[in-house]
């Protein structure tokens, strides 16, 4: 049974809040997150992403999108709490730097557009939340818009994103008419006029009995969910505004419910109540879990990987006192130097203080910690547990690296790094700057994990991957601008991979070599077949007598996942199959765990040329808004691109159409959506994964 969580009003930590702003692309993020900034006082002029005047939108290509493309970190403090707060990007190309953020922080505010409700990407930033367990509260913006509806919002959360929503405000006015909210755990008014500030006053005669009816549901819901509330309501047939907050922040915490909030951003209404219940709901560091990690037992830095309990599990705590734990989550090269930006789990790290690098297996020395401040930097003597800082003067660590104190080591789980799914050929338009432009891609790889370069075996070509065509875009566009290379970026090509369609029994394949001395024997049989979900690999071994020694199966399994990298199709990764060695036979001299990997790689190869294997293309689902009057042209043109509408509805006056598309098909999508709408039609992507491309080989 739940019971109310302890709280920790004298220790310094209980006044820290690390939090993430997540949204769809212009839901609104970056604005509320300004109005954030000048709520607290630490800017003196509302950036607005229209004028490229935004704090956390600083690099030059976000202000000319206008568009969060980096995830960018700035502290404020709002009632005694210190709040660390991180603007993620909401296109889906840039997914991977939510994911590197969600990996450090302790809570997060889920922003949705008032009249479009839940969109693709909020509901793929929301998934990514749950994945991390981070605890969420929303907040509906744009209520000023026309067609702004709280009620539909929430019913699209309850329907799309599966929790309890938990309206704690009711809005005063109606689109431009919108004035202020009824915060209905308080039963009270407040107010924004023409100026900033917020005025309490009395909830409105008119607005009463609704605000009544409105608290008595959230009691009730409330109540269902947590048992201490449930009590109180039984036996006074209420809930008081302290035992309604309480109950409110343990279900949140717990992830049972999600605090609803309202309001317009960009008119600076409804902000600081948004902020106060940031620091009523969401968690600080003392209030999730200590993070665990495992034992590296080179600590000492002599290099030789051995120690005590090396491998076993640990758990540290927020606490200032205990031994150095932090994760570096983001790297970023400046003109001033190289920035790695961490999450300190555990422990005090100061400058000039030496570090064990975990990833590295090296030590490091801290030459400058900086508070945050977007592209802005304040210094800091010192970084406690529970900070969000930056460091200067770390030479080898990457996205994922641990650092933490020598004398003991850990290994904290890295961020997960996405696969990337689209590629072009970059060149240098003049032969000398090829050496300049392997360093640049190198370095940008560095930054971010989920591009990735590599060589063309056939053409020689460099390729650079990425998570989509405006990845691949910023990316080489960072190149020009910062590096002032000439370059050529060709067509983008999409990542395809291979399956088996119709597997095969019994496959025998012989490994035996003699080239003098000892020589090199493996017999395997193996069973391929198709894998349910169509997505991974298992193996697995049903050999009976010993006649494949245990330390040979493991030799098998990763010479069959060597063999996964080319397909016999077109040399694409193979995915979605099942491995099963039956049978096989060893010799008393020449069998060796080298011999049975190659021929584990071999014989699933030469296995594979026998199925009927599949090939598979990424596909992603597309939302299009456009007018009625141009719903046909639309729907024809995705046709034309092997799209399957999934489904369409009338929200607003326009039309909103969802369907899957293969990823190739959708490169120029854009251009060719603004010409059959005449630039009214606005669209969105998600991937979904991979399926069956028209082309099958037998």
């Amino acid at each position: 049974m739940r019971t109310t969580r302890e709280r920790h009003p004298a220790h310094p930590l209980a006044t820290v809040r690390n939090l993430g702003i997540l949204a769809h692309v212009d839901a609104g993020k970056t604005t509320v997150t300004e109005r954030i900034l000048y709520a607290t006082g630490t800017t003196h002029r509302r950036g607005e992403v229209h004028d490229g005047t935004t704090v956390t939108d600083f690099d030059p290509q976000e202000r000319d999108r206008g568009i969060t493309i980096f995830a960018a970190a700035v502290s404020c403090a709002w009632d005694g709490h210190r709040i660390n707060l991180i603007d993620t990007p909401g296109h889906v190309d840039f997914a991977d730097e939510v994911e590197r953020s969600l990996r450090v922080l302790d809570g997060a505010v889920a922003v949705f557009d008032a009249v479009a409700g839940v969109e693709p990407q909020s509901e793929s930033v929301w998934r990514q939340a749950d994945r991390h367990g981070v605890p969420r509260i929303a907040f509906v913006n744009k209520m000023d818009r026309a067609g702004a509806d709280l009620d539909a919002a929430v019913a699209s959360i309850r329907a799309r994103l599966h929790p309890a929503p938990l309206v704690t405000q009711l809005p005063i006015g109606a689109e431009d008419g919108f004035t202020g909210v009824v915060d209905l755990p308080r039963m009270r008014a407040l107010l924004w006029a023409d100026g900033d500030a917020v005025t309490e006053g009395p909830v409105p005669d008119g607005l009463l009995a609704e605000a009544a009816r409105r608290r008595r549901l959230l009691e009730e819901a409330v109540a269902e969910l947590h048992p201490e509330a449930l009590e109180e309501y039984c036996t006074t047939g209420t809930l008081s505004a302290r035992t309604l907050t309480t109950a409110l922040r343990d279900l949140t915490h717990d992830g049972d419910g999600v605090v609803v909030l309202c309001g317009s951003a960009y008119r600076n209404r409804g902000i600081e109540p948004l902020l106060d219940a940031v620091v009523a709901y969401l968690p600080s560091p003392l209030d999730v879990p200590p993070v665990r990690g495992t034992r590296d037992g080179d600590g000492d830095g002599d290099g030789d990987g051995g120690g005590d309990g090396d491998g076993m599990e640990q758990e540290r705590p927020a606490d200032p006192a205990a031994p150095l734990a932090a994760l570096a989550f983001k790297v970023h090269a400046t003109p001033t130097g190289r920035l790695t930006y961490l999450r300190v789990y555990s422990g005090t790290i100061e400058k000039g203080d030496t570090v064990w690098d975990a990833g590295a297996r090296r030590t490091e020395r801290i030459g400058r910690i900086l508070r945050v401040q977007a592209d802005r930097h304040v210094p800091l003597e010192r970084a406690v547990a529970g900070d969000i800082v930056a460091v200067v003067g770390l030479k080898s660590a990457r996205t994922g690296s641990t650092l933490c104190a020598p004398d003991a080591p850990i290994v904290l789980e890295p961020p997960g790094v996405a696969e990337p799914v689209v590629s072009v050929a970059v060149e240098a338009r003049r032969a000398t700057d090829t050496g300049r432009l392997a360093a640049a891609l190198a370095r940008l790889v560095e930054e971010d994990p989920s591009l990735g370069v590599r060589a063309d075996p056939e053409t020689g070509q460099t390729v650079l991957a990425g998570m989509g065509e405006l990845h691949l875009e910023v990316a080489v566009e960072r190149i020009r601008r910062e590096q002032g290379l000439e370059i050529k970026a060709g067509r983008p090509q999409v990542s395809y991979r291979e399956t088996v369609g119709r597997g095969i029994s019994g496959h025998v394949f012989r490994h035996v070599k003699q080239d003098g001395g000892a020589g090199q024997f493996a017999h395997v049989v193996l069973d391929v077949e198709p894998l349910d979900g169509g997505t991974g690999f298992e193996f697995r071994s049903t050999v009976v007598g010993g006649r494949v020694p245990q330390e040979y199966l493991r030799a098998v399994e990763a010479g069959c996942r060597d063999a996964l990298t080319e397909g016999p199709l077109g040399g694409h990764p193979v995915t979605g199959l099942r491995v099963t060695l039956t049978d096989g036979a060893t010799h008393v001299k020449d069998s060796s765990e080298a011999a049975f990997r190659t021929a584990g790689r071999l014989g699933l190869r030469e296995a594979l040329r026998a199925c009927a294997m599949v090939l598979l293309e990424p596909v992603v689902e597309v939302t299009v808004t456009v007018p009625e009057d141009a719903v046909g042209g639309v729907l024809g043109d995705l046709a034309a691109r092997r799209g399957r509408v999934r489904g369409s509805i009338t929200r607003a006056g326009a039309v909103v159409v969802t369907a899957t598309v293969p990823l190739a098909e959708v490169f120029g999508y854009a251009t060719a959506l603004r010409g059959r709408t005449r630039g009214r039609g606005v669209f969105t992507v998600r991937p979904v994964g991979y399926a069956a491309a028209p082309v099958t080989v037998a």
